[in-house]
């Protein structure tokens, strides 16, 4: 991570790894970020999991062990293992995150559940598939992949992405993936830049993690969250502007720093994709696409895929709306 976030700071346009924004602090204002009235995502999401989770679990026989990347504090977690408990006397479910505190709250929220045994593993998404213990004889894999997080991987890295779950999965496991739809930028920035100023202090945070983990001298102050649309890249960009001209040390990186006034440290991407490019990347990647499910007043979709014993290109198969 450190060679990341030297590199990134030492380009010409000033970046960060999205992953860093996400401490415990940070893990804690994205919660509250999904719970205000701007960022209808999260509202999608949830409609899409009550309305068609019996559904795809209908798809996947036989009992299951569930997985799930980026779970937060384990709030959707929680609704899919209440089902899956309904038919199968014990379940194995594995929580996957790079922030130890949401792993802390995600364990906390599900610890009452019956017959669930709860394991964690802090690192990236794909690290914690492979170190993920194997399935009990006889179980699928389920894993999960909700909310907006495919959204901060841009195309190419999430073709990527789809292919490397793919390697870590048996032939009939599932991959149940949300992805927040193309929508008129005028819909999508008010959730990057939301009244209340929490999206802010999220972005804000990252500068605080910076100072109190490698030694910067970052101003908070002087730094205001900005939110863009690229029309281009179909992608909101979080961006931290400097207000002034200033100079930063970043001791444990030994980093001297300059930024102009109105120079940008970029922190964040939230891509927008097509139904399409969905299926056709996990086409690609060795799954079929069992359903897909629109949210059509927040285009929003819910996709069960199934592992295929043949990597080749499959053929989709049904869309609800």
């Amino acid at each position: 991570m450190n060679e990341l976030i030297r590199s990134g700071l030492w380009a010409t346009q000033k970046t960060l790894p999205s992953a860093y924004l996400y401490d415990g602090l940070g893990s804690l204002l994205f919660e509250a970020i999904t719970l205000l009235p701007e960022y209808e995502v999260a509202r999608a999401d949830t409609r899409m999991l009550g309305a068609h989770l019996l559904d795809a679990l209908s798809i996947l026989p036989g009992p299951l062990q569930v997985i799930e990347l980026g779970p937060g504090h384990g709030r959707k977690a929680r609704v899919v293992l209440s089902e899956v408990i309904k038919r199968q006397a014990l379940t194995s479910f594995v929580a996957v995150d790079v922030a130890a505190a949401a792993l802390d709250g995600c364990r906390q929220h599900l610890e009452d559940l019956a017959g669930v045994t709860v394991s964690t593993i802090e690192g990236t998404f794909i690290e914690g598939l492979r170190r993920a213990p194997s399935p009990p004889k006889g179980h699928r894999r389920l894993v999960l992949f909700l909310g907006s997080n495919l959204a901060n991987f841009d195309r190419i890295a999430a073709q990527a992405f789809l292919k490397d779950i793919r390697s870590t999965l048996a032939p009939g496991d599932g991959l149940l993936l949300s992805a927040d739809l193309e929508k008129p930028a005028e819909q999508l920035l008010p959730a990057y830049d939301d009244a209340l100023g929490v999206t802010a202090a999220f972005n804000k945070n990252v500068l605080l993690r910076l100072n109190r983990e490698l030694g910067a001298n970052f101003d908070v102050r002087v730094f205001e969250h900005e939110a863009r649309w690229s029309a281009s890249a179909r992608r909101i960009e979080m961006h931290l502007r400097a207000t002034r001209a200033c100079d930063v040390q970043v001791k444990a990186l030994h980093l001297n720093l300059h930024f102009d006034a109105g120079e940008t440290i970029w922190t964040e991407s939230s891509h927008r994709f097509s139904l399409s490019e969905l299926r056709g990347w996990a086409s690609e990647a060795g799954f079929s696409c069992a359903q897909a499910w629109v949210d059509e007043a927040w285009p929003f979709v819910l996709t069960l895929f199934i592992a295929t014993a043949d990597p080749s290109p499959q053929t989709d198969q049904k869309e609800h709306r």
